[in-house]
């Protein structure tokens, strides 16, 4: 079960990655120093697979008898909390694109 420490620390992430974005939109972002869209993406995905490398070491550890159980579900639960935010990050691109594929030219 998700603790409000686990959904705080998802909430964050995505404000960071709402601010990281926001310079997106602007012409030319990336050649004024703002973010790419590529590196956000890339960095979104690193923390997702940092979360489930987590995830794994800790199940590995209690397997081994060296780590408390309680490490291991939180360790589980944000890897799910992240994944899931990606999804829904994913759901909304996807909606945003056929929604353009939509407009008449």
């Amino acid at each position: 079960m998700p603790t409000p420490a686990i959904a705080a620390n998802a909430y964050a992430a995505l404000a960071q990655l709402r601010d990281q974005s926001a310079g997106l939109g602007r012409d030319g972002g990336a050649q004024d120093g703002g973010p790419n869209f590529g590196s956000v993406l890339k960095d979104v995905m690193a923390s997702v697979t940092a979360a489930g490398q987590k995830s794994d070491a800790q199940a590995q550890a209690v397997a081994m008898g060296k780590a408390n159980m309680i490490d291991v579900v939180t360790a589980v639960a944000e890897s799910e909390t992240a994944i899931q935010a990606l999804v829904s990050v994913r759901d909304r691109v996807i909606a945003a694109y056929e929604e353009i594929l939509k407009m008449p030219i």
